[in-house]
C-alpha cells in the first residue's frame, strides 16, 4: 500500500516487540490493498491494514470488519493450526494472503495446596453462582467496540517484580490436570496500581467473583479483549471509556491465587492470545 494507507511508525510499535521486524505483504489484488505484520505465531496475532471497513475472513470464514481508517486484527490461538489465511473483501474486489504461524513453546506449572473448591468445586450452591458468574463474564467477552484502539501496542498494566507465570502454560492443580493457563502473572505487592495498557472501553468490572476476585475486562476494539485478574480493588466501570496508562485497579491475591499478582489475559473473540506479545518492549525477568 502507499501514501496515507501505509503502516506509520507509531502504530507498528507492537511489531517490533523483541526487535522483530514487521512482516509486510503487499496483495495482489489493486483494490483493496492488504498489508499485515506482527507476531506470527502460536499466541500471536497479526496486525493489518486494507480499505477502511473491509470485510475480513480467515481461513474462509467471515471474522471481523476493518475500522474506518482501515484497520484489523486478527488473533492465533495457543493452539493455532501452522497456517492461515488472512482475506480482505469490498465491493471492488478482494486481497489474501497466506501466513505461517510458528509454533509457540510451553512450559508445565504446578500448583498445590489449592482449596478443592478452587480446584474442582462440587457444592450445588458454589456451581450455580459460578454458573452466574460464567454467564455475566460471556457477556463481557462478546463486546465488540467498533474502534481500533490496539494499533499503538500496549504498555505493561502494572510494574512487576517479575514475570511469575508465562502464558499457554499448562497447568496442574492439586495433581490434577487443567486447561492451559491463559495468562501472563505479574508478581507484585497487593495495591500495586493496574492501568489500562492501550486505550479502550471497560466491558465488564466486579469484585468477588470466586475464581478471579476483582476482574475488568478492557474492549480495545473488535472483539480483542484484555483481563485483569485477582483484583483487590477496582476503580471503573462497565462503559467507560479508558486512555492508555489510566488506573484501573489494584494487584490483589482475590479468587484462585496463593500469592499479591495480576493475572493478565487477552482474548480476541473465541481465541487466547499471549498479551505480552503486543508490549513494544517485552522484557521482563522471569
Amino acid at each position: 500500500m502507499a501514501g496515507d494507507q501505509g503502516l506509520n511508525r507509531r502504530s507498528l510499535l507492537a511489531a517490533f516487540v523483541g526487535g522483530v521486524a514487521p512482516l509486510a505483504f503487499p496483495a495482489a489484488a489493486a483494490a483493496p490493498g492488504l498489508v499485515l505484520n506482527g507476531r506470527l505465531e502460536q499466541g500471536g496475532y497479526a496486525l493489518g491494514r486494507t480499505a477502511p471497513r473491509a470485510e475480513v475472513l480467515v481461513d474462509g470464514a467471515p471474522a471481523t470488519q476493518a475500522s474506518a481508517d482501515g484497520w484489523f486484527v486478527v488473533g492465533f490461538d495457543r493452539d493455532a493450526p501452522p497456517s492461515a489465511e488472512i482475506t480482505v473483501q469490498t465491493p471492488d474486489g478482494s486481497a489474501s494472503h497466506r501466513v505461517a504461524i510458528a509454533p509457540g513453546t510451553f512450559d508445565i506449572q504446578r500448583i498445590d495446596g489449592l482449596p478443592p473448591s478452587q480446584v474442582s468445586p462440587e457444592d450445588p450452591a458454589l456451581l450455580a453462582r459460578i454458573a452466574a458468574e460464567g454467564a455475566r463474564k460471556a457477556a463481557g467477552f462478546s463486546s465488540r467496540v467498533d474502534g481500533d484502539f490496539f494499533r499503538t501496542g500496549f504498555i505493561w498494566p502494572v510494574k512487576a517484580t517479575r514475570r511469575s507465570s508465562r502464558f499457554g502454560g499448562q497447568r496442574i492443580l492439586n495433581g490434577e490436570p487443567k486447561r492451559p493457563h491463559y495468562g501472563v502473572d505479574l508478581a507484585a505487592p497487593v495495591g500495586t496500581p493496574v492501568v489500562a495498557p492501550a486505550a479502550g472501553v471497560v466491558a465488564f468490572a466486579e469484585t468477588g467473583l470466586h475464581f478471579e476476585g476483582g476482574l475488568v475486562l478492557i474492549d480495545h476494539g473488535q472483539g480483542l479483549i484484555s483481563a485483569y485478574l485477582h483484583l483487590s480493588r477496582v476503580d471503573v466501570a462497565a462503559g467507560q471509556r479508558l486512555a492508555q496508562g489510566q488506573g484501573i485497579g489494584a494487584v490483589g491475591k482475590e479468587g484462585r491465587a496463593t500469592g499479591p499478582h495480576l493475572c493478565w489475559r487477552l482474548k480476541w473473540r473465541d481465541r487466547n492470545l499471549d498479551p505480552s506479545l503486543w508490549v513494544v518492549d517485552a522484557g521482563m525477568r522471569q
